[in-house]
């Protein structure tokens, strides 16, 4: 999962979420802010692409997106790559629809790559070798630049996570003492 937001300041507001569950299936949720909302970066409206105004032509109603949030993504675990700023952002969603702000929690990213590697290793990898088959896997799938939208991000999410399980059952890199030598 990730969001797309006005700015990283504190009064900053989610623009846009999407989400890719593990088959592929995917949403993505352009949102319309909330009246309260006037926050607004250039610097990452140039990053993003989006404008105010595309928000309000085109974005949903935020109450709905939240709704839509935890109608679909509360019964499962949901993983995000900055699980404070993406956690934020869902808080600000929620309230605004009048939710209640912990109606679901994140688990950072790193907490699936680890399950992957356990999995095929059959024990838990030490923090350098899962270190080691992240970034050999954060090589293999950046073949294109960060989009910073948030279907783009989210689906390199998955390749990623993906590439870290493939990885791993290859038993690439497994040394069962640690990290492995370096030139």
């Amino acid at each position: 999962m990730d969001f797309e937001a006005s700015s990283l300041a504190d009064d900053s507001y989610p623009i846009e979420v999407a989400w890719v569950f593990e088959d592929g299936r995917s949403e993505s949720h352009l949102i319309r802010p909330a009246p309260p909302w006037t926050d607004w970066d250039p610097e990452a409206a140039a990053m993003h692409g989006l404008t105010r105004e595309r928000l309000g032509a085109e974005g949903e109603p935020h109450d709905l997106v939240a709704r839509r949030v935890l109608e679909t993504l509360g019964p499962h675990e949901a993983f995000v790559s900055a699980p404070s700023w993406d956690g934020k952002w869902l808080s600000v969603l929620l309230r605004a629809a009048g939710l209640p702000r912990h109606a679901m929690r994140f688990k950072p990213t790193a907490e699936a790559h680890a399950a992957a590697v356990a999995e095929a290793w059959g024990r838990e990898p030490t923090p350098d070798e899962l270190e080691d088959v992240v970034t050999l896997a954060r090589i293999s799938v950046a073949t294109e630049p960060v989009r910073h939208r948030a279907l783009a991000d989210a689906d390199q999410e998955l390749r990623l996570w993906r590439e870290v399980g493939r990885l791993a059952a290859s038993n690439i890199p497994a040394h069962p003492g640690g990290r492995r030598d370096r030139d």
